[in-house]
């Protein structure tokens, strides 16, 4: 990976770190790949329990790399080949939202039209008292990628999703907490700590149960009560013949805390 640091650690949390930080950690084609391909990666893997994506250097992500030897030249060729890129974006945003895996967006600085979309697009965010969310996209002459246009209305509502969209606006990491655009907002110097603190937490969660609920609250929006409820019934039924599900109750009885493995 020459765009991507991977790390993993014993409790089975994937840190993946975007790493162009010359560029602000700018996405070229080859960044989009290779973000693809480790999703790919961590989605059947069954040590793998949280995703935790940040940047490099001082920047979460300025997002596409618009400069003229990269994507501004190849854009330029025309809408053809423009059509070819962006949907390189599209199914990493697409990925992203299918990960059976918890995401967590430790967002530590700029993050800037798509990078501003890729960290919505994880299950948390927390970020950095320096962050900033930046829908640049009118003021580049460009629309929204990257799930922007799924994703924000749902987050924080139509009007204000227009506003931040249409304006193309820095939002402060403050101000995107009050919105609800993000989880939590905490000292830059802290990001890390707390953000490891969280993904160890879901990462000791049953794993089986937390892809359910995940893809539950994903497709909410798109089911009739009546659905989710079947849904619900028939996910529960399965959720507790599992051995995570005995776990739990034993270790309730022995009043210690439960050892989950995916099973």
């Amino acid at each position: 990976m020459d765009t991507l640091l991977v790390s993993r650690d014993d409790a089975g949390v994937v840190t993946l770190t975007l790493n162009r930080p010359e560029r602000k950690n700018a996405f070229t084609q080859q960044s989009w790949h290779e973000l693809i391909a480790v999703l790919d990666e961590v989605a059947v893997s069954r040590d793998d329990r949280v995703v935790v994506i940040t940047g490099a250097g001082d920047a979460f992500t300025s997002g596409a790399d618009l400069g003229p030897r990269d994507e501004g030249e190849r854009i330029a060729d025309g809408a053809g080949t423009a059509l070819r890129l962006m949907r390189t974006v599209g199914r990493c945003a697409l990925r992203l939202h299918e990960l059976p895996q918890p995401t967590i967006a430790a967002v530590n600085g700029a993050a800037v039209g798509a990078g501003c979309n890729l960290a919505l697009g994880c299950d948390l965010i927390i970020a950095a008292d320096t962050a900033r969310f930046i829908e640049i996209f009118p003021k580049r002459g460009l629309s929204l990628d990257n799930g922007g246009s799924w994703l924000l209305p749902r987050l924080i509502g139509l009007h204000k999703a227009k506003e931040i969209a249409f304006l193309g606006d820095p939002v402060s990491g403050e101000e995107a907490a009050r919105i609800g655009l993000v989880n939590a907002v905490v000292p830059e110097a802290e990001l890390m700590e707390h953000v490891t603190a969280l993904a160890r937490r879901l990462a000791a969660q049953p794993p089986m149960q937390l892809s359910v609920i995940k893809k539950q609250l994903n497709h909410s929006a798109s089911m009739t009560l009546a659905e989710a409820v079947e849904w619900e019934d028939v996910a529960q039924a399965l959720a507790f013949g599992s051995a995570d599900a005995k776990e739990a109750l034993q270790a309730f009885v022995q009043k210690r805390e439960p050892r989950f493995t995916g099973r």
